[in-house]
Parts: structure tokens; sequence; C-alpha cells
């Protein structure tokens, strides 16, 4: 194989495939990239962790051999960033080595055979549908911040996407750490509708929300079964993002939902979320909750720790409820506050030891319910 590649064009390729390549493996090939070259021009590259697939087509300046083969994809990718700009790169592979030119540098690195690239078999995937771009980056995140890093209980570590029919049908996106909970809701796409119950990893999430940042203009073509779910952004020219899904049942989280919960504060997200900050100063790993005593149109934050004090500040607020105290991790409560864009935030309270609901408003298309602490 030999090709002659823009060097932009091959970094920001690699910059996308390269960061879904594990940087410890134990199964060799795992660390390459497959640089597969037809001779039309265009250059295919793909990476893989055997769970999540990522492909894509750059064009080349020439090939002038056709060919494929795979080699070491983060150390391809760190060559590329510290080659100078502007500089045509050529790729040439053959017995058993790859020679890397661009300018006056040169370098040899050892390949492996094409053969033994696993690629990770789709099978029939029946629902597809397409959703815009920026949609499906806020769908992103609003809810990720709230997935659980506990693997224990594996079928959280993702977000979870499904069809409903309400007023009108619905895709709705969840996700819980069994602290809190972020739900956002979309109208549903054409030909999602009898799609399966999905969850997407994290790690899928992730690589996701990274390539949706070049493309927020366009549309995404989203395809899925009940076990793989392949995303194609960017058209032709474009990148192809197939990952297996958690093979697990997602909670009914719409039991956690409260309906019942009949105080109302309403405060200014921005003051709220620098006023939990500047309280939590003192808190420690132990004492990470932070307690609020509501009255009469006004919320008093405060935080004790045996080690380091205390501390305290006055909020102004709507509530005209009975006054009571309720405590919350500040850093789960600041995740949520630092998602909402606007110039009010409600907290549908019951008491101390009920989960309370936060949104903007009730035309909102994100929703999230926070457990408290008690302090």
């Amino acid at each position: 194989m030999k090709a002659t590649i823009e060097r932009a064009t091959l970094l920001r390729c690699l910059s996308h495939v390269q960061s879904v390549v594990e940087r410890r493996n134990t199964i060799p090939i795992l660390s390459n990239v497959l640089i597969e070259a037809a001779a039309g021009g265009a250059v295919r590259v793909m990476a893989t962790d055997l769970d999540l697939q990522i492909v894509e087509t750059m064009p080349a300046r020439e090939v002038e051999r056709p060919g494929s083969i795979t080699v070491s994809a983060h150390l391809l990718f760190d060559i590329a960033r510290k080659l100078p700009d502007g500089s045509q790169v050529s790729l040439d592979a053959s017995e058993g080595r790859m020679v890397v030119k661009a300018g006056r540098s040169r370098f040899q690195l050892p390949t492996l055979p094409r053969d033994d690239f696993p690629v990770i078999v789709e099978g029939d995937l029946p629902t597809s549908f397409e959703v815009p771009a920026r949609v499906l980056a806020e769908l992103i995140d609003r809810t990720r911040f709230a997935i659980s890093t506990e693997e224990t209980r594996y079928y959280l570590n993702g977000i979870f996407l499904h069809v409903a029919d309400e007023a009108q049908p619905v895709l709705k996106a969840a996700a819980t750490d069994g602290h809190r909970l972020a739900r956002y809701t979309i109208a549903r796409p054409d030909g999602a509708e009898g799609m399966p119950d999905v969850i997407v990893p994290r790690k899928c999430v992730g690589e996701l929300r990274k390539l949706l940042e070049d493309v927020l203009d366009t549309a995404v073509l989203v395809d899925l079964s009940a076990s793989k779910v392949r995303f194609t952004l960017g058209g032709e020219h474009g990148v192809v993002l197939t990952s297996k899904l958690i093979d697990g049942t997602f909670p009914d989280y719409s039991r956690v939902i409260p309906t019942g919960n009949d105080k109302l504060l309403r405060l200014d997200p921005r003051s709220f979320f620098e006023g939990v900050d500047r309280v939590a100063t003192i808190a420690t790993e132990k004492t990470r909750a932070v307690k609020m005593a509501l009255e009469n149109d006004k919320v008093t934050l405060s935080v004790t720790s045996p080690e380091n004090g205390t501390a305290a500040e006055e909020i102004a607020a709507e509530y005209r409820a009975a006054g009571f105290e309720i405590g919350f991790n500040a850093n789960y409560l600041k995740d949520i506050l630092s998602q909402i864009d606007g110039d009010l935030v409600e907290l549908h309270l019951a008491d101390a030891g009920a989960p309370t609901l936060i949104r903007k408003d009730d035309k909102s298309a994100a929703l999230y319910v926070l457990m408290p602490m008690r302090v």
C-alpha cells in the first residue's frame, strides 16, 4: 500500500479514531488502526476495542498502490501531530513495515497484517432514523453526567434510549447512578417507532459527543437493533461509529420521578450554583452535604465540617410553603444546576427524605431528580 495524504486531513482523521484505541492492550492488534487505500483515492481508517468501532474515510492526494495494513494508532497520531503544517505525508507499507515520510522526516514503523484485525459484525439493524446533530449533542450533554461509574450495576453505565407515546410520540434519554436521575425528551424521529429499548455505553456516548462537535449543522443517521447501534455522521467522507449495546435491563426510572411534591422553590440557577460552590469550599469527603434551610422568600445554604469549621450564605428565592431543612450532595446539585440555562430554576420538594424534582419549567425538555442526604 502506498498513499499520499495532506497532514491536516490525516491528523483530523487520526484524532477521531485513535481515541477509541485503549492505551493498554493485551491483544497487540487492538493497539493498531487499519488503513485501507482504494484505487479511487479514498483512504479508510478503522479502529476498535471489540465493543466500539470507528471508521472514517478521507480523501488522499494520491494512491499509488492500493492495499491495506495495520499500524500503531497512537504512534501514527503522535507523528502526524508533530509534522509541519501543510506537509504532504507519504504512507508506504510493504514487508511488515510502514515508512512514513513528510518533508525531511522519515519514520519506519512495524505493522501487523490486515487479516488479523477484528471487525464488529453489525448484523441486521432494523430501526433507522435521523436526528439533527445539535439535538443529539444537547441530549448527551443534559444526561451523561448522571451515568453511573459503578461496574457492579453495569446496566446503569450508559444512556437509556426508549420511545413512548404521550400527548405525542417522544424519544426519551435517561441516565442515573441511583443518587440522581437526568432525563431528556425529544419528539420521536420518523422511523423510530417500535424501536427496542437500548442502553448506549458510556464510552460510545463520549466518543459520539466528540465527533458531533465537527458536524453540528448536519443530521446524524442512527441505525440500531437490540444489541448494536450505528451512528453515521457527516455523509460520504464522514465517520461511522458502531457500538455493542449494554446487555441488561434499565430500571423503571419513571417510578422515582415525584408527582406529588407540593412545595415549590424558584430561584436564579447561577446565583444558586455559586452559593453552593462557595459554602462547599469547606466540605470534605465525609461532609459533602450542603444543608438548605427554606424560609419565606429565602434559602440559607450551610455546610458544617468538623475539621474546617462552618460556612453559610443566604440566597433570595421565591418560596411560599412551610419552612423546612433538606440536605443534598453539593457536587450533584452543582452538576444539575450547570445544565439549567435561563434565569429561573424550579425545585419541587416534599420533605427532607423525599426525592426532589428539578427543572427549568414545566415545558423544559430536561428533567432532573435528586435524592436528599441526611444532614
